[in-house]
């Protein structure tokens, strides 16, 4: 890639210079503004005071060496500011991306091996088995499933686990719920009352355990909701084996073994604060029941036990206070707090015709996923959760989301790839057939819209290693619409076709679409996001 060679570049004037030592990694980013050229790094800057140079008087000998033999494709060296060394280059690096996508493909574009078969357990989702998931746990969904996405694409193997809270008063109360309303009896204190309760004891035979046919019931709701989002689990953990196998209380044994347990006050204490930790956390109350901290260690032991290197846990943002407590009991346990990294999902406000949605008819109290994807459709809704980073809180508007304009950012992309496949369509109506890419002139491509397109695929394989690196996928939601906004472009001012547009251009113009179409099929991939052939 064409950073790679300037890099290389850079690298040689600095050992010409004789300066030492050459940073390990030399940084090339795309300058803010166009007209301070196509590349800066900012090498001179950070090599000079330990080779006792002034910046901008190495920049200046730097871009005096290059421009005496540039490499290809440039065709001035600049320096800027304190020292910045800018590149100016020709528009055939531009097409060499072009030849660069089309050779990759869907497959193999965009694609890193920086995760050296990093094995990854991703847990996201993790709703209690008491009732239909809610419209927040679709954000859950669509974050956790399409990190997985794109940390595989970055080499990683990745497993999907859903942890299921299936144990516990909440379950206890839920099986009590439908127990009552299949019989005809009074719900229990704290019961659940959503019209789904009703629904589901209906089904339940009169000879089954509401407790195991419950929790099965809310698990296939669950899965069928989440299917609808292409959102697959490899793995449905339940708190409850652990129960059964006796893992919470080898944890404990564990834990005492490791002289990081006190028993005081009639409870059993994880000394967490040895760990960074605000204070000591309770495993087991005076009454002898668990905490909740005490499964949830139990479980992540049993994870790093199935030979996972990082474990990522995507949490709602009720859970930001349990995260230093989390790393500390890991630690406690011998790990390296830095092997669990916890994601923390800021909620989602649903409107509706400018007002707040705040519950589902048939769920009481909640607004199921179910009905926002009936609502808009999972392509809509799984995109409109990828829009911004979970750090922050999202407005779900439901008006702009199902609307066919192009304010709407899912109609927006899907438009872009949908207008692509319509130029081939008409291609293949006039009997246009695409040339061998290699017959192909790509010097052609010179109009400012065709090459923004270019601009914007370059950019695809560092925005995947951020976002893999940042974990936050809404950096290829942008992405993805900036280059859907550059093919609306493109689409609009350059014709492919017709009786004034020479031959040659049109196969130019066609292998252009061709790799506009891989760049977006990847990114809405990503995304878990369906890719149009029509609108």
């Amino acid at each position: 890639m064409i950073r790679d060679q300037l890099a290389t570049a850079l690298r040689s004037a600095l050992v010409s210079l004789e300066i030492h030592p050459v940073p390990d990694r030399i940084e090339l980013e795309r300058p803010a503004r166009r007209e301070h050229g196509d590349w800066s790094s900012n090498v001179a800057l950070v090599s000079a005071k330990a080779a006792g140079w002034n910046p901008r008087e190495l920049a200046g000998r730097v871009a005096e060496i290059l421009n005496a033999d540039p490499p290809a494709h440039v065709t001035a060296i600049e320096v800027a500011g304190p020292g910045f060394v800018n590149f100016r280059l020709s528009d055939s690096w531009l097409h060499d991306v072009l030849r660069e996508v089309l050779a990759a493909g869907v497959a193999d574009y965009a694609r890193a091996d920086i995760g050296a078969d990093t094995r990854i357990l991703l847990e996201f989702v993790s709703a209690n088995p008491t009732g239909p998931l809610h419209a927040g746990h679709g954000r859950g969904a669509a974050y956790g499933d399409s990190l997985a996405r794109i940390l595989e694409r970055c080499g990683h193997v990745v497993d999907r686990e859903n942890y299921l809270n299936d144990r516990g008063t909440q379950m206890q109360l839920f099986a009590a719920s439908l127990r009552a309303r299949r019989d005809g009896t009074e719900l229990p204190e704290g019961g659940y009352r959503g019209a789904y309760i009703g629904e589901w004891a209906a089904e339940m035979p009169t000879d089954a355990d509401p407790m195991a046919w419950g929790e099965d019931r809310a698990v296939a709701d669950h899965r069928a909701t989440l299917e609808r989002m292409s959102v697959r689990f490899d793995t449905w953990f339940s708190e409850r084996s652990m129960v059964e196998s006796g893992a919470i209380e080898m944890t404990l044994a564990d834990l005492r073994a490791r002289g990081v347990v006190d028993d005081a006050d009639g409870a059993v204490w994880l000394r967490s604060t040895e760990f960074g930790d605000d204070k000591d956390r309770v495993l087991i109350k005076s009454d002898g029941e668990f905490t909740y901290l005490l499964p949830d260690i139990a479980y992540h032991r049993d994870k790093f036990a199935r030979g996972y290197d990082l474990l990522i846990d995507v949490w709602g943002a009720d859970h930001h206070g349990y995260v230093p407590r989390m790393k500390a009991a890991m630690q406690a346990l011998g790990h390296d707090p830095a092997e669990l990294e916890c994601r923390i999902l800021q909620l989602v406000n649903l409107v509706k015709g400018g007002e707040p949605v705040r519950f589902s008819k048939r769920a009481g109290d909640i607004v199921e996923l179910a009905d926002v994807l009936d609502e808009v459709g999972p392509d809509a809704a799984r995109l409109t959760y990828l829009l911004q980073s979970i750090d922050s809180t999202q407005t779900f508007d439901y008006d702009v989301v199902r609307s066919r304009a192009m304010d709407n950012p899912v109609y927006y992309v899907q438009m872009a790839y949908a207008r692509l496949r319509s130029i081939f369509r008409v291609a293949s109506e006039r009997r246009v057939a695409l040339m061998p890419l290699d017959d192909v002139d790509l010097s052609l491509l010179v109009h400012e819209r065709e090459l923004d397109v270019l601009r914007a695929l370059s950019e695809l394989p560092d925005t995947v290693l951020v976002a893999a690196a940042d974990r936050a996928p809404h950096r290829i939601t942008t992405w993805v619409r900036e280059l859907a906004g550059t093919v609306h472009g493109f689409y609009h001012d350059c014709y492919v076709m017709g009786d004034d547009i020479p031959p040659a251009l049109t196969q130019a113009r066609l292998q252009l679409a061709e790799a506009a179409t891989v760049g977006l099929a990847i990114g809405l991939d990503l995304l878990g996001v369906s890719a149009p052939e029509q609108l």
